[in-house]
C-alpha cells in the first residue's frame, strides 16, 4: 500500500526512536523516553489491533514469587541473583501502581496462596518460610510475608488440598484496564502508536535503521527498541529467548463464589484467581513443554482438558460451572529468568524475556531500556 505525502510526513519521517511492541515494556519505555525529552519523536508499532503477546492476555497477577518457585530458582541461580529478581519484581509492581493508579487498574490486595497436595514439597517450603521472611524483609518492608493458611482450605472449598501457604503481599489487577490506561497515558504524552502494522525485518545502516514492513513502504529511524518479548526471535534470531504459550479458561459467573485472591499450584505451572464472581484458570504447559514452545496463539485439547479437570476436581468440586471463554498468550522465557536489556548494535536495542513476570517487572524493564537508548541518542 502506498502512503500519501501527509501520512509519510506526519507518521514516518524524522523518527528518533521506534519501539516495536505495545506491551507493558514497549509502552513504559516510550513513556520514559518522552518524559525525559519531550522533543523526541517516538513511535510505537504493534502488529495486532491490540497488544499481541501477553500484556492484555495474562491472568493479572501482581506477584513476586511463591515459595516453591523461589526455592526452585535457588537451584538454578545464586540466592543473591534470586533476591535481586524479587526486588525488581516488587519495585516494578510499586512503580506500575504509582504510574497508573490503583483505581485505574483495579488493584486488589486480597493475598496470594500456594496450594499443596505433595506433602514432601510442602514440608520443604514450610521449613523455609521463616528464612525467606527474614531475607525478604528489607525488600518487602515486613517479615510477615509467607504464613501457613491451612484453615482457609475449607473456606475456599478446595478438595484434596492438604496445605496452603499465604503471601500477604500479593494482589491482582484488571489486565485490560491496565493496558488501556497505559496506552492512554502514552498517547497523551505525544507518542504515536500505530496498530496492525507488522515489521518484517530491521536493517542497520551507518547512521540509522531501515524498517521493513509487510504491506507498506519501508522507512528509516534513528534508533530501534525491540520489545516483543516471546516473539523477539522473529526479528533478532540470535537472542536467548523462546516463546512459551499460556492457555487460559474463565468460567461464567458463579453464585456465591468462595474464592478470592490469587492462587498458585504445582510450582506455579497452574494459577487461578477470581474475577468478581468468575474463576480464571491458566497454565498446564508443563504437561507438553515442546508443543507449548510456540508463537501460535491457539488452544489445544490436551491442555484445555487438563485445566477443566483441575477446575472440576480440585478448585470447584461439586459446584456447577460453565466455561465462558478460552484464549492463549505468549510469554518470553529462557535459560535464565533475568530480562535481556541490551544493545544489539549501535542503533538497535532490545528489552525482552520477562519470564512470565511481565506485570511485575515490565515497567522497570521499560525504564531501564529507555535509559539505555537515551544514552545513545
Amino acid at each position: 500500500m502506498n502512503l500519501s505525502y501527509w501520512e509519510k510526513d506526519t507518521y514516518f519521517s524524522n523518527i528518533d526512536v521506534l519501539v516495536i511492541g505495545s506491551g507493558i515494556v514497549g509502552l513504559s519505555a516510550a513513556l520514559e523516553l518522552k518524559t525525559k525529552n519531550n522533543l523526541l519523536k517516538i513511535m510505537v508499532v504493534e502488529r495486532g489491533f491490540l497488544p499481541s503477546g501477553a500484556s492484555s492476555k495474562n491472568a493479572g497477577f501482581a506477584c513476586f514469587g511463591s515459595i516453591s518457585e523461589i526455592l526452585s530458582d535457588f537451584e538454578n541461580d545464586s540466592e543473591e541473583i534470586v533476591y535481586k529478581l524479587i526486588s525488581k519484581r516488587w519495585n516494578g509492581l510499586k512503580r506500575l501502581r504509582s504510574i497508573l493508579g490503583d483505581d485505574k487498574i483495579e488493584y486488589k490486595n486480597w493475598g496470594g496462596f500456594e496450594l499443596f497436595k505433595d506433602e514432601i514439597l510442602y514440608e520443604k517450603c514450610s521449613e523455609k518460610m521463616d528464612y525467606l521472611n527474614n531475607n525478604l524483609a528489607d525488600i518487602i518492608g515486613s517479615k510477615d510475608i509467607y504464613k501457613n493458611a491451612d484453615k482457609k482450605i475449607d473456606q475456599f472449598g478446595f478438595k484434596s488440598i492438604t496445605h496452603l501457604i499465604e503471601n500477604s503481599f500479593e494482589g491482582q489487577i484488571n489486565t485490560g484496564k491496565m493496558i488501556a490506561t497505559l496506552i492512554k497515558k502514552v498517547q497523551e504524552s505525544g507518542v504515536i502508536i500505530l496498530n496492525s502494522l507488522t515489521v518484517k525485518s530491521i536493517d542497520e545502516e551507518p547512521e540509522n535503521v531501515q524498517i521493513n514492513l509487510i504491506g507498506y513502504p519501508s522507512f528509516k529511524v534513528k534508533k530501534v527498541l525491540v520489545a516483543t518479548n516471546g516473539f523477539a526471535k522473529q526479528l533478532l534470531p540470535e537472542l536467548n529467548v523462546n516463546p512459551a504459550r499460556a492457555q487460559v479458561i474463565i468460567t461464567k459467573p458463579i453464585a456465591g463464589l468462595k474464592i478470592e485472591g490469587t492462587f498458585h499450584y504445582d510450582q506455579g505451572y497452574y494459577y487461578f484467581r477470581n474475577i468478581e464472581n468468575r474463576v480464571l484458570l491458566g497454565g498446564g504447559r508443563n504437561i507438553d513443554f515442546k508443543s507449548e514452545e510456540t508463537t501460535e496463539m491457539i488452544i489445544t485439547e490436551k491442555i484445555q482438558n487438563t485445566l477443566e479437570e483441575l477446575l472440576k476436581s480440585t478448585i470447584l468440586p461439586n459446584i456447577p460451572h460453565e466455561i465462558d471463554q478460552r484464549w492463549s498468550g505468549i510469554m518470553g522465557i529462557g535459560n535464565q529468568k533475568t530480562a535481556i536489556i541490551k544493545a544489539i548494535s549501535k542503533n538497535i536495542f532490545c528489552a525482552v524475556r520477562m519470564g512470565g513476570m511481565g506485570i511485575a517487572i515490565g515497567s522497570l524493564v521499560g525504564q531501564d531500556a529507555a535509559n539505555m537508548v537515551q544514552n545513545e541518542l
